[in-house]
């Protein structure tokens, strides 16, 4: 089984006077031959995934911050608690960046900066914090509690399993699956169906080439402009 390279670029403390948030960033790479996507566990932070044309290797870059804190004891808290590992299993690369439940006061973070393959399938399961996705042609699976999601020039199928926060699509490549639990809803721009099942906020929709599909608005107003196909309104 390949394995991740860790490289610990550098570590700053930022404390002045009184403990202030500690910051240090690591990185981690993968070679993506023969590898056709990626699962992603992450925990608290924002991450930022981007799809390169021609791309063989997954490159990952962790900014991980400890909020409040001595420089020694985030240092023990990143040496107990930080799960930070990429590896393949059979035909799929497997991140995992997060921290483990722990007794601090305020939470740890860890951003994620992720560049792979533009050919690559996603499947993320994300705890908060933004997403951004950009130029992933492979098909797009989200689990997110809560925080905005944004991509755009995506392709193959979006699903989307989200708590709370805004989710903005401006160009898709296949079918578009939403159950969302509030937040504002923007899609543009889709080669294929849509179809929402959302709990609160408004929902905007155009150029679509097949069906729109609106299971369940709990609340918040629907503007659709140019789909091709029927729209169906069940909620």
């Amino acid at each position: 089984m390949r394995t991740a390279i860790i490289l610990v670029m550098f570590t700053a403390s930022l404390a002045h006077a009184g403990w202030k948030d500690y910051e240090t960033e690591r990185e981690v790479s993968l070679d993506a031959a023969g590898l056709s996507g990626i699962e992603i566990q992450a925990g608290a932070g924002s991450l930022e995934i981007s799809g390169i044309s021609g791309g063989d290797q997954i490159l990952v870059k962790a900014i991980i911050q400890v909020p409040n804190v001595s420089e020694d004891k985030a240092l023990d808290i990143i040496e107990k608690e930080m799960v930070l590992e990429l590896q393949a299993r059979d035909d799929i690369a497997v991140l995992g960046g997060y921290f483990d439940s722990n007794g601090w006061g305020d939470s740890p973070s860890m951003r994620l900066e992720i560049q792979m393959p533009e050919r690559f399938s996603l499947d993320l399961e994300d705890s908060s914090g933004s997403i951004v996705v950009n130029d992933v042609t492979g098909n797009i699976k989200i689990d997110d509690s809560s925080g905005s999601i944004k991509m755009s020039h995506v392709g193959g199928t979006v699903s989307i399993e989200d708590g709370s926060g805004s989710i903005n699509i401006d160009g898709a490549g296949g079918d578009v699956t939403l159950e969302d639990g509030s937040g504002s809803i923007k899609l543009t721009d889709v080669n294929g169906s849509v179809t929402v099942d959302d709990g609160s906020g408004s929902i905007t929709v155009r150029d679509v080439t097949e069906d729109l599909i609106i299971i369940d608005d709990g609340s918040g107003s629907i503007n659709y402009s140019n789909i091709q196909g029927t729209v169906q309104n069940e909620s």
